[in-house]
């Protein structure tokens, strides 16, 4: 199927978002996130200083890392045109799809959230990286690409003939829905988990003992883990049984739900290893996205 220009724009929004998100979690797991410790400006200027000398007297040199710095500093311009491409999603929504509030408000509410989201960003700086509001910096851009998978979605319905429905697939549909939101906890938890590691190594615990210290909070990201895999194992079955058309994607968001847990093992064990701790957060935002597909072709095979 050829898809039109709002779903090929909406399409390349939502990689980029993706994108970002993986940024984002290399900016994390590089202890960046302070690279730049002022917002929006970076030490104060629009574009970083070539050198220590260059500091503004405000700023203490010793916060001045260059490595640290530029990763932050593009993380930041890589949201910005996220943003911007989020922007022209909604234009183009608005000039193509005005006429059908299930494309359109959808997407501007993904313009809206993206600049919840640039100001949360600056929120985490200014709260040097306090976990509450990481994790909602984390499940906000989450939200956004699940409604420009949603909004893409449902624009490529427009005009054509609804399939038949397969008995029991409103049933699959409230399952799935429900792994997208034990899955959401989790990676709340997990960025949770993550903030209590960063703190144990501020203080000087090496990053094979960091996440001993987290306790209560680590086994609970874990147990979740095994019943986000559980709940998928089962539903995965279950369509098997019934040879479902969904069984397809049902398999992707099995093998995500694996691929996450393969990795929290190699970060658990392997000192939290930073490219595994990439890997974990982008493979928990694919597996979210998975589900997101999954539950919208149950809607429509319901309908």
């Amino acid at each position: 199927m050829r898809l039109k220009s709002f779903q090929r724009l909406a399409l390349w929004t939502t990689a980029t978002t993706y994108l970002l998100i993986l940024v984002g979690g290399l900016v994390r797991a590089s202890g960046a996130g302070l690279g730049c410790p002022d917002w929006p400006r970076c030490f104060g200027s629009w574009i970083p200083p070539a050198s220590a000398a260059n500091l503004p007297p405000q700023f203490d040199p010793s916060q001045f890392n260059p490595a640290l710095m530029w990763t932050e500093y593009l993380n930041r311009l890589l949201g910005v045109t996220v943003g911007f491409l989020i922007f022209a999603t909604a234009i183009s929504a608005w000039r193509h799809h005005r006429q059908q509030p299930r494309i359109l408000w959808p997407t501007i509410a993904a313009f809206l959230l993206v600049g919840f989201e640039g100001w949360l960003g600056g929120r985490v700086v200014a709260h040097e990286l306090a976990a509450w509001i990481v994790t909602a910096h984390l499940i906000v851009a989450i939200v956004i690409v699940q409604l420009l998978l949603y909004a893409t979605f449902v624009a490529g319905e427009a005009g054509e003939a609804g399939e038949a429905g397969e008995a029991g697939e409103t049933g699959s549909s409230l399952a799935i829905a429900g792994l997208i939101v034990l899955t959401l906890v989790q990676a709340g938890f997990g960025t949770q988990v993550r903030g209590h590691i960063e703190t144990a190594l501020n203080a000087g615990v090496a990053r094979d003992g960091a996440l001993s210290t987290v306790g209560r909070l680590d086994y609970l990201h874990r147990d979740l883990a095994f019943v986000v895999l559980f709940g998928a194992a089962l539903l995965t079955l279950w369509l098997l049984s019934r040879r479902s058309t969904l069984i397809r994607w049902s398999f992707v968001v099995l093998a995500f739900a694996i691929g996450q847990i393969v990795l929290g093992v190699v970060m658990a064990y392997g000192s939290l290893l930073p490219a595994a701790q990439v890997g974990h957060l982008t493979v928990a935002s694919l597996l979210l996205g998975a589900e997101t597909v999954l539950w919208l072709l149950s809607r429509r095979q319901s309908t």
